[in-house]
């Protein structure tokens, strides 16, 4: 099969497309024919050498969708032919992948194979943030970093869905448009940290109830002066700038502050069948539209990284290892 392979972490030119074998199911697991594999900021933190889940080389990303070509011992419930997706596995920028079958979701039939696979780590983590770290209620206020992003995007409709006001941020006057269109009832271009007096005016001076932030390190401390007492910054942008050093008391008006990280998160197969069913029925009758904005071969991958780290992309990307 051809995976993109990291022989060696650095820029977007060290993730190289290289013949490799085909995987094989081992006791629990599905190996599936890829049809689409997303592309997340998590990603290009592998590739630098944050996190890196084992030795080099390695086969990175993270989530997908395909149909299921062979079974291990012990798998049941799933058959060949049939439609799934995964989240949290490495191993995506492939043409086959071997997942254990705890990891994956049955797609349903009126949900296409790329909504699929640009739901899961981007839809999973937002339904998370409003349903789990900061469930906003009917007339509270959010503002949600980078809008018009794959996150964004999707935070703000959910927290629309559930009678929130966003306040979204974008950083280019030419996002504005995106995240409107999700729902944000005010849109303001920002760069940085500039946005606290705005965001302030348009609280009445209050602040808002939550920020979701994923703006990296130069945003956090902005973040935390826009919040009202006891409000909460959800945070996820360890992987752009350097990560920010907190001591307790330098934190404003009691606010809480969370990090998710996904494993923890989504720590059960039950949790990962909860979330992603909400999302597919949410998808299903209208209320969550996923803006796929980039589709790459899988031989593009570096592309793909390139585009994605130069913020000037919005939406979802996605690997076709068809192309």
């Amino acid at each position: 099969m051809r995976a993109v392979v990291l022989n060696e972490v650095g820029g977007p030119e060290v993730l190289r497309l290289q013949e490799r074998p085909d995987p094989e199911p081992g006791p629990g697991d599905l190996v599936v024919d890829i049809e689409f594999a997303g592309v997340n900021f998590m990603d290009t933190g592998t590739r630098a050498g944050f996190s890196l889940p084992g030795e080099l080389p390695l086969v990175p990303g993270v989530e997908g969708a395909g149909r299921v070509a062979a079974t291990g011992a012990g798998v049941d419930g799933f058959a060949i032919g049939d439609r799934v997706a995964w989240v949290h596995q490495y191993g995506s920028y492939a043409e086959k992948i071997a997942v254990p079958a705890d990891r994956v979701v049955p797609v349903p039939d009126d949900i296409p194979s790329d909504i699929a696979a640009a739901t899961m780590m981007q839809g999973i983590t937002a339904h998370h943030f409003v349903t789990e770290s900061a469930p906003l209620a009917k007339g509270e206020t959010a503002l949600v970093h980078a809008a018009a992003g794959g996150v964004g995007r999707m935070l703000t409709q959910l927290l629309t869905l559930r009678g929130a006001r966003v306040i979204g941020l974008v950083s280019r006057e030419e996002k504005a448009a995106a995240a409107e269109e999700a729902g944000a009832a005010q849109v303001l271009v920002s760069r940085d940290g500039d946005f606290v007096d705005r965001v302030r005016e348009l609280t009445g001076g209050e602040g808002v109830h939550a920020v979701f932030d994923g703006g990296g390190a130069s945003t956090f401390w902005p973040s935390t002066e826009v919040l009202r007492r006891s409000g909460t910054l959800v945070y996820f942008g360890p992987l752009i700038g350097d990560i920010p050093t907190v001591r307790l008391f330098e934190l404003p008006k009691s606010i809480k502050v969370t990090y998710a990280v996904f494993a923890d998160h989504i720590h059960s197969r039950e949790l990962l069948l909860q979330h992603a069913g909400d999302l597919f029925d949410t998808i299903r009758s209208g209320g969550l539209r996923v803006d796929i904005t980039g589709r790459y071969p899988l031989g593009e991958a570096a592309r793909a990284h390139t585009d994605i780290e130069s913020r000037r992309t919005s939406g979802k990307l996605l690997l076709d290892p068809g192309r």
